[in-house]
């Protein structure tokens, strides 16, 4: 069993919850690859350092300034804490981010609009197996390589469903500060690839989770067991929303 497990938010918060976090990954069988976020550590550093926090339409936008405290924050200062935390429970984890050996490399999205934020065009698996051949955890920082070198700052989300595809994965975990995908304040426990567009135009689903279900497409598709909830679905396999191929999706109701 090979898993992908993003995760951000209130989890990579305080040392406590890192190291909740960090015990529950170390109870799986099989092989992981953990990918993480920290953006609200980033907007916290840029009020610190009195850096303006821009967004347009609800997304951040990456000066080449901000990059730079960005790739700081998450290759740096998020990465080791998470690696350090893994390393206390026994797991053999190394810190990379999509940088390092070209793992991911990227091109600017929405043709710039957003600054330094990028989209991943290639992921490099044959690095991540050879860690993951060698016993150990790859952390990943979604910290990516674009053109002429120069670091971009891709979505935890889009990094993960990226990496769970080129391997591919078994199962692909997105951890979140929500439950689940909602309707009506009650979580969805499984919707088919053949659903989501249905649910974005009725609006069930907004903003940032449509995103989300739409990238998870990409890797249901490829033939992960994807999952999307809180931090109870890294226990509970049954917890949280489940995307499945609409083949799947149909054996599972009939």
């Amino acid at each position: 069993m090979l898993t992908v497990v993003k995760v951000g938010g209130k989890l990579l918060q305080d040392r406590a919850s890192l190291a909740e976090l960090a015990g529950s990954l170390s109870e799986w069988s099989g092989r992981t690859v953990v990918v993480h976020g920290g953006g609200s550590e980033i907007t916290r550093w840029q009020e610190r350092l009195d850096m303006p926090v821009v967004w347009q339409d609800g997304l951040r936008v990456t000066t080449p300034e901000a990059m730079q405290l960005t790739a700081m924050v998450l290759s740096g200062w998020m990465n080791k804490r998470l690696v350090s935390a893994l390393l206390d429970v026994g797991e053999v984890a190394v810190g990379i981010s999509g940088e390092d050996g070209g793992l991911l490399q990227a091109v600017r999205k929405d043709d710039g609009k957003l600054g330094e934020v990028g989209r991943i065009v290639a992921v490099n698996q044959i690095l991540l197996r050879a860690l993951l051949a060698a016993g150990t955890v790859p952390v990943v920082s979604p910290v990516s390589r674009g053109p002429d070198g120069v670091p971009l700052n891709v979505n935890a989300d889009e990094a993960a469903i990226a990496i769970a595809a080129a391997l591919p994965a078994d199962r692909l975990l997105l951890v979140s500060d929500v439950p689940g995908v909602l309707m009506d304040g009650q979580v969805i426990p499984r919707i088919s690839t053949a659903e989501v567009e249905g649910l974005i135009a009725r609006g069930t689903v907004t903003g940032g989770m449509v995103v989300k279900l739409r990238q998870a497409l990409v890797a249901a598709e490829a033939g992960a067991e994807v999952r999307i909830g809180g931090d109870e679905i890294l226990e509970d396999g049954s917890a949280g929303t489940a995307i499945l191929p609409a083949v799947r999706a149909s054996q599972a109701l009939s």
